[in-house]
């Protein structure tokens, strides 16, 4: 691109290396979005975690309620049944949590980065920075192809 001045120029981060396809750099974006959604439900997770947490906290309250309105017996069974319950078979959400960061989420992420590296250098987002490339105005404010230019 010699006639394109250097702050017009994508970072080198997000140029497709020589010798990566069309092809390979469609399937790699395929792998990131996926990835990407795999992320956004890792935080639904800790979401689910934190208002489980929360839930059974506000529940302990309740039973309190429940037996300074002089309900006893219908507290006594909420708090022995339900207030610190597992959520699935022998776990609470932090196991669920973990399970899923140590395993499912682990992996993906070591195969979404292993096929980068080896397939296209490591880079990242190139299927993206392409879009960026194509899509911006050059020359134009807040169309800069990397943030110092």
């Amino acid at each position: 691109m010699p006639d394109v001045p250097p702050e017009d120029l994508p970072d080198p981060d997000h140029v497709t290396p020589d010798g990566v396809d069309d092809a390979t750099v469609d399937a790699l974006g395929q792998l990131s979005e996926a990835l990407e959604t795999v992320e956004r439900a890792r935080g639904h997770l800790y979401s689910f975690h934190q208002l489980t947490g929360e839930a059974d906290i506000a529940l302990q309250g309740a039973v309190e309620a429940l037996r300074d309105a002089g309900h006893g017996e219908v507290a006594e069974r909420v708090d022995r049944e339900l207030v610190g319950r597992n959520v699935l078979q022998g776990r609470w959400t932090f196991q669920v949590v973990e399970d899923y960061d140590d395993g499912y989420w682990s992996l993906f992420r070591t195969l979404e980065k292993d096929a980068r590296d080896r397939l296209a250098g490591g880079r990242r987002h190139l299927f993206e920075a392409r879009l960026k490339q194509a899509g911006r105005t050059r020359g134009e404010p807040g169309h800069e192809a990397t943030p110092a230019g």
